[in-house]
C-alpha cells in the first residue's frame, strides 16, 4: 500500500562506494512508498556498489553527481551507513558542504549506523540526540551528541 504523505518532497541520499545496501534499498523503498521522490548522490560519476553485511554487493545507479547536487533543492537527507561510505565521505569536503546544508537550514536527516560519522564532521552532531551503531557511541559523545 503506497501513501502520498510525502508528496513532493526531494529527499537526497547521499552514499559513496562500500554502503551497507540494506540501509539505502529499505529507507529509500519506504520513502519512495511514501511519495518522496528519492535522488541518489555520489562523489562517484555513474554507479556505486553496496555492502552486504561481509562483502561487496550490487552496483545502484548514481541520479546526481555530487558536484551538480545543490543541497537547497532537498527537503530532507538520507545517510546509509556501513563502515567504508561514511569513513569516506567524511574526507569529502563536498560531501561534508553538502551536508552542513542540512545542518544549518535544520532539514530532516537521517544517519543510520555508521552514518554519524558525517555528522560529527559536518559539525552536526553536538546538542542533537542520536542513535548509531555502538562502535561510534564514544565519537558521538565527544562530538557533544547526546
Amino acid at each position: 500500500m503506497s501513501s502520498t504523505r510525502l508528496q513532493g518532497r526531494r529527499v537526497a541520499i547521499l552514499v559513496t562506494n562500500g554502503f551497507e545496501q540494506v540501509e539505502l534499498v529499505e529507507p529509500r523503498k519506504a520513502l519512495d512508498a511514501a511519495g518522496a521522490e528519492t535522488v541518489l548522490i555520489s562523489p562517484e560519476k555513474k554507479r556505486v556498489r553496496g555492502w552486504k553485511f561481509t562483502d561487496w554487493g550490487d552496483e545502484f545507479p548514481v541520479d546526481l553527481e555530487l558536484s551538480a547536487a545543490r543541497p537547497a533543492e532537498f527537503d530532507a537527507l538520507l545517510l546509509p551507513g556501513g563502515v567504508i561510505n561514511p569513513d569516506k565521505l567524511r574526507l569529502d569536503e563536498d560531501a561534508i558542504k553538502f551536508i552542513r546544508h542540512f545542518v544549518a537550514a535544520d532539514k530532516p536527516i537521517a544517519a543510520i549506523c555508521h552514518g554519524p560519522w558525517t555528522l560529527i564532521e559536518a559539525g552536526g552532531a553536538r546538542g542533537r540526540k542520536l542513535t548509531s551503531w555502538p562502535s561510534i557511541r564514544s565519537d558521538l559523545r565527544n562530538a557533544g551528541a547526546n
